[in-house]
């Protein structure tokens, strides 16, 4: 893999240096943009839904400040993004502009697309220059700047306050604990945990949530053995974290038909306090507050995975970008609109509108309160990256996707399912 990052505890800054992707952050159904000028004219761009509210802002701010400029936007959900989209580019037909995840680990990661020559170099713009030299690895290959990205987020449980009160529970903050708030809250007929996994990167989530405990707690350079071949999923805590995903269903505390239930239905779920809690990642909370009646309604917190306290960790990661395709007709156009979103006061606002800790700032950058929780286990050096980011290619993330369905559909073990992740890794990139 290209852009190999050392793997070990970070702190606040730390994370702000490491590449993060998981195409976890991919999400809502295709919608329109704005169109308001000669489509001859326009900026054709394909984002990810979660990127709606910070890459919407940025437009419209960019629009208003150069009245030639137009665009036609629209979002496509993650899987379309990794297919349709993937092949667009490779076809030579893609829009100007679009979304790309940081770093590597799926067919449309920066790492993927830059050795397929399918993105422009963003290299001379004044903003790489910022880029702190451990976080370069999910911007850039072979030391040139293939996407913007406005920062990083987290991942943990997003949670109705009110579902929690009529349960008289609190956020935990073990396993253990997060087992009680479970079963409390369904004596009260409340959906413990909405799991849309029909959609399917959401399958990764509670797995991703779990990993830093039960992996890298203990075993902060699992990565590099991973990488050496002196590890396996099968031989790690990954099975402990695929057995207590288990544990959660068999208990009854996801909402029925998993596999049959949308990333949307279960954002609504949560919303509207049917359910009290899903694993997402902080980028998409724009989304869970308007299914709520009230954004005040909602709250995050880190989800355990352990009954040791000292042992849980968060993960955190890179949200996802944009980038420009090598093949865009209008890439002047485009890499204006990128240098403008460069810009101090841009990334601020870009990331406080997907509630994400910015890139870089100016000052004291703002940080959504949701997040709050998160931050002592930053300056604990208790967070790692996503873990797609150093898979080193783009078999291992799907993989993961079907095993998780199969699993909750009965189909395989938690041993079998790490085969064939094991198998997936393996393969060449």
């Amino acid at each position: 893999m290209a852009s190999v990052i050392e793997q070990r505890p970070v702190s606040r800054r730390r994370l702000l240096q490491l590449m993060g992707g998981a195409a976890a952050v991919g999400t809502l159904a295709a919608c329109g943009g704005n169109s308001s000028g000669s489509s001859g004219g326009q900026l054709k761009i394909i984002g990810a839904g979660s990127q709606e509210a910070g890459l919407r802002k940025a437009l419209d701010e960019y629009k208003a400040k150069n009245a030639d400029f137009d665009f036609n936007l629209s979002f496509s959900p993650a899987d379309q993004l990794q297919t349709a989209l993937r092949a667009q580019l490779a076809a030579g037909n893609a829009p100007d502009l679009h979304a790309v995840y940081p770093g590597n680990g799926s067919a449309m990661s920066m790492v993927q697309l830059s050795k397929a020559k399918l993105l422009a170099d963003l290299s001379d713009q004044a903003w790489t220059q910022k880029i702190p030299t451990g976080f370069k690895g999910a911007y850039q290959q072979d030391g040139k700047t293939y996407i913007f990205s406005p920062g990083t987020s987290v991942l943990g449980a997003i949670y109705n306050k009110k579902a929690f009160a009529t349960a008289g529970v609190q956020p935990p903050t073990t396993w253990s604990e997060l087992l009680t708030v479970c079963e409390a809250l369904k004596k009260k007929g409340i959906v413990p945990l909405a799991l849309g996994a029909q959609t399917p990167w959401v399958t990764q989530l509670i797995n991703y949530a779990l990993v830093p405990g039960t992996v890298y707690s203990k075993q902060p350079d699992f990565d590099d053995k991973m990488a050496a071949g002196s590890a396996t999923f099968a031989g790690s805590g990954w099975a402990d974290a695929m057995s207590k995903y288990l544990e959660l269903q068999k208990r009854g505390f996801f909402n029925d038909n998993p596999n049959g239930t949308t990333y949307e239905q279960a954002t609504s779920m949560v919303g509207t306090g049917k359910a009290a809690m899903a694993v997402q990642v902080s980028a998409v909370l724009q989304a869970y507050r308007a299914a709520a009646p009230s954004p005040d309604d909602l709250g995050m917190f880190p989800f355990p995975a352990t009954d040791s306290v000292a042992d849980n960790w968060i993960p955190g990661g890179i949200v996802v970008g944009i980038a420009i395709s090598a093949k865009s007709k209008k890439a002047d156009q485009a890499r204006k609109f990128i240098e403008f979103c460069g810009q101090p006061d841009v990334v601020n606002a870009w990331a406080e509108a997907v509630a994400c800790v910015p890139l870089y700032s100016e000052g004291e950058a703002k940080v959504d309160p949701v997040l709050k929780p998160f931050l002592p286990f930053l300056a604990d050096n208790k967070a790692v990256p996503f873990m797609d980011q150093r898979w080193p290619n783009a078999e291992v993330q799907p993989t993961h996707f079907a095993v998780v369905q199969e699993l909750l559909g009965g189909k395989t073990t938690v041993d079998g399912a790490l085969k064939k992740m094991d198998e997936a890794y393996r393969k060449s990139a």
